[in-house]
């Protein structure tokens, strides 16, 4: 049985218990939620203790790599900031749009009563504009981690990762491999405390069923349609980027797209498409080789457009659900967190990513962590949406860096469909 499958069956099963106790007994419910609440609390908080030392080894691991890349080549350079810029507009959307799109949505006060018991894993809410541009560098890195202060944390891993880069090679591949085997090491934890997943999540959704009925139900169910829209949004954005920054004709370039769109749903997967890409650009849409063959890898590894929208999303639901208001600030810190975090977690598998990277920026926007158990369990179905997001996202980035390396390397001349081979 794969873990998703065990998680998913721990929260049917949490949920059908806590839903028969609230309306059939209900003296029961709240005791066996006061009994519940605590096992859940403690598989978040295993889950918890990883998420400093792992942010911390994951952005400055992810700074220095990103230097190697970038210092490979124009091609590269190119490629690296056309990532940031679509990931940054991607989470820019996301801030923007998700608490809109959850305001449609009718909030029960109830569920929101229920979640404040999570508050005591959630940090302070966040300061206002000058208290949060005050806090963005640490005048304590140690005391930041300590606190959990997600942001000035980041900021001082970038400053050390960037540091990195100055050293003399002996002493600079030491310290990378330091921090990544810290990387590594709390990769094998939070696997670890996965593993027990199925029972953390039952106790938490069983706590909230019992006290607030069908409520987190329906919320999670909000949640995935929320999630859905908003990745269907920033995909369909794309296409003007493509068209006002790459370069292309709209027509073509959604023709081009077809195919590795088609790969993307069927497996879920953004390498199992680069094929499909590799071939839609250089013989569909006629980019040189010279390029596709650096960009688009680099796009597949860094360019999951719809990472930095599942975090804000995340966070703004459990804002929603729990009745607490974003204002500018979080939003912006999260933002801005969610594209750091996202560059920083390549290759993190599975469920380790949801965690490792839904956590620090939860922190950082100032809500309860609570129902990101929870949120785990659900967010599997809408990764075929997901895909097909970060598909688009990596052919856009490689339109842009192709019209910017047009006077670099020569232009490939576009197959016909019966030059074009499989796909």
């Amino acid at each position: 049985m794969s873990a998703t499958t065990r998680v998913l069956l721990g929260l049917a099963a949490g949920a059908l218990c806590g839903l028969a106790l609230a309306a059939w007994a209900p003296a029961w419910a709240d005791r066996a939620a006061t009994i519940a609440q605590p096992v859940g609390h403690l598989w978040l908080n295993a889950l918890q203790m990883t998420v400093v030392p792992l942010v911390l080894a994951l952005v400055v691991v992810g700074v220095n790599t990103a230097s190697d890349a970038a210092a490979s080549g124009r091609v590269a350079r190119r490629t690296l900031v056309a990532i940031i810029v679509v990931l940054a507009l991607g989470a820019a959307v996301a801030a923007l749009l998700a608490p809109q799109v959850l305001a449609l949505f009718p909030h029960n006060a109830a569920l929101g009563e229920v979640l404040s018991g999570h508050a005591a894993n959630a940090p302070a809410a966040a300061p206002g504009w000058a208290g949060w541009f005050e806090g963005i560098v640490p005048s304590n890195a140690l005391m930041a981690a300590a606190q959990s202060a997600m942001l000035p944390l980041v900021v001082f891993a970038l400053f050390l990762g960037f540091a990195l880069t100055q050293l003399q090679p002996a002493r600079r591949a030491l310290l990378v491999e330091f921090f990544q085997a810290v990387a590594d090491a709390m990769i094998v934890i939070v696997r670890w405390v996965l593993w027990l997943a199925p029972l953390g999540v039952f106790a938490l959704i069983l706590a909230v069923c019992a006290r607030a009925g069908l409520g987190m139900v329906r919320a999670l169910g909000v949640y995935v349609l929320t999630e859905i829209l908003i990745y269907l949004t920033v995909t369909v954005l794309m296409l003007p980027v493509a068209v006002l920054w790459g370069g292309e004709r709209l027509r073509r370039f959604v023709v081009a797209l077809a195919p590795a769109q088609a790969v993307a749903a069927s497996t879920q997967s953004s390498l199992a498409s680069l094929p499909a890409m590799l071939e839609s650009a250089e013989h569909r849409l006629g980019y040189p080789p010279q390029v596709t063959a650096l960009a688009l890898p680099m796009a597949v590894s860094l360019c999951r457009l719809t990472s930095p929208v599942q975090y804000i999303v995340s966070a703004s639901f459990i804002a929603w659900a729990s009745g607490i208001h974003l204002g500018p600030a979080p939003l912006a810190a999260g933002a801005a967190l969610a594209v750091v975090i996202s560059l920083g977690s390549v290759g993190l598998p599975g469920q380790v990513t949801f965690m490792a990277t839904n956590l620090p920026v939860a922190q950082a926007m100032g809500v309860p962590l609570g129902p990101l158990g929870l949120m785990l369990a659900v967010d599997t179905l809408p990764d075929v949406f997901a895909t097909l997001g970060n598909v688009t996202a990596d052919l856009t980035v490689t339109s842009v860096v192709a019209r910017q390396s047009r006077r670099d390397v020569p232009e490939a001349v576009p197959r016909g469909p019966e030059d074009a081979g499989p796909t």
